[in-house]
């Protein structure tokens, strides 16, 4: 086997493993809790919350009814290109890493796009492509009241990290993190070619004079 065909049966198969994970996860909580339903599993800085959205990660909406199919159709239309993207990097020894973050952006993607097609038919509240997307993992590891002078928010409540997301959420979060961070890695690596390369030029220049 050929090393493009290997990282693509590498990326296949993370894919899969987080889509299952996203998916099993959900199937539970949906199965076991009732909507709004919430318990402590690590004091009150780690909770399972039952949530459900329309939306994209993190509960942000789209609204209308249109804007769902808007949102489905273009997550269904972006897993094609990411997983063409990926392909393609597997064949190029400079990309081949990114195909990993790549990858868990692919597997988020799949896993939401699931409850977006199905979930409404399955559990028999909704049409075609009009499901629910289901989220749980709570983390308000910080929560107070801001003081009167603070400069944003004077006295209002303050709460990090306020969303409600899912596994295929987690998955694009870090995908995407890793996809900048290599980035930055490359870029800052290219800066500092050039600056070895700058002051190799003027040390031979100084030499010849």
């Amino acid at each position: 086997m050929d090393n493009r065909k290997k990282i693509v049966l590498q990326s296949t198969i993370l894919m899969l493993l987080v889509v299952v994970i996203d998916q099993l996860s959900k199937l539970y909580i949906k199965t076991h809790f009732f909507l709004g339903e919430e318990i402590h599993v690590m004091g009150n800085w780690f909770r399972l919350h039952f949530t459900e959205n329309y939306g994209m990660a993190f509960g942000i909406e789209l609204g209308g009814e249109y804007g769902k199919l808007m949102l489905t159709f273009f997550r269904i239309a972006a897993v094609g290109v990411i997983g063409w993207f990926i392909v393609k990097m597997a064949g190029d020894s400079s990309q081949q890493k990114f195909t990993l973050p790549w990858t868990l952006i692919l597997a988020g993607a799949v896993g939401n796009i699931i409850d977006s097609v199905f979930y409404g038919v399955w559990f028999g509240y909704d049409t075609w492509f009009h499901g629910r997307v289901v989220d749980m993992f709570y983390f308000p590891i910080v929560q107070t009241t801001l003081p009167e002078n603070f400069p944003i928010w004077p006295g209002e409540e303050f709460e990090f990290f306020r969303p409600v997301f899912n596994v295929a959420d987690a998955a694009i979060s870090v995908g995407f993190i890793m996809v900048l961070v290599m980035q930055s890695e490359i870029f800052g690596s290219g800066k500092n070619k050039d600056k070895e390369e700058s002051n190799v030029t003027s040390e031979g220049a100084n030499t010849h004079e």
